[in-house]
């Protein structure tokens, strides 16, 4: 697998995460540690670009969601009853964390964990990045 970090503007800076290859056990950490390191660096908005990722396994789901409540971390504002409330009556989406063009078959494991409910999955960078 290989990650590299672009950084866009929008109206706020966004880190993009390009992901090439399969997502799993062995190789979420890289995911997670990439993310970690771009965290340190002073990023709070990240893309997953999953358009080169043709399999993403639990680990994968697992690791998508860290970096979730690590982007979450940086906003006290999001408290858990808040998110809970907005995931139950579908109002919550990240503001910090959203997905760009997974495969059919990456997006079927999004609906079937559920993050397709509060990850915004745009289909091109453009808008994506408009988007935060």
């Amino acid at each position: 697998m290989e990650i590299t970090v672009s950084h866009e503007l929008g109206r706020l800076p966004v880190s993009v995460l390009h992901v090439k290859g399969d997502i799993d056990m062995a190789t979420a950490e890289q995911i997670q540690a990439q993310a970690r390191r771009a965290y340190d660096e002073g990023a709070r908005n990240m893309l997953l670009d999953l358009s080169h990722v043709p399999y993403m396994s639990s680990a994968g789901v697992r690791a998508i969601h860290e970096i979730f409540t690590m982007l979450r971390g940086a906003s006290p504002a999001e408290s858990d009853e808040a998110i809970r409330k907005g995931l139950a009556d579908g109002s919550y989406k990240s503001p910090h964390l959203k997905l760009l063009s997974p495969s059919n078959r990456v997006l079927e494991v999004l609906k079937m964990t559920g993050l397709d409910m509060f990850l915004e999955i745009h289909r091109n960078l453009k808008d994506a990045v408009a988007s935060f």
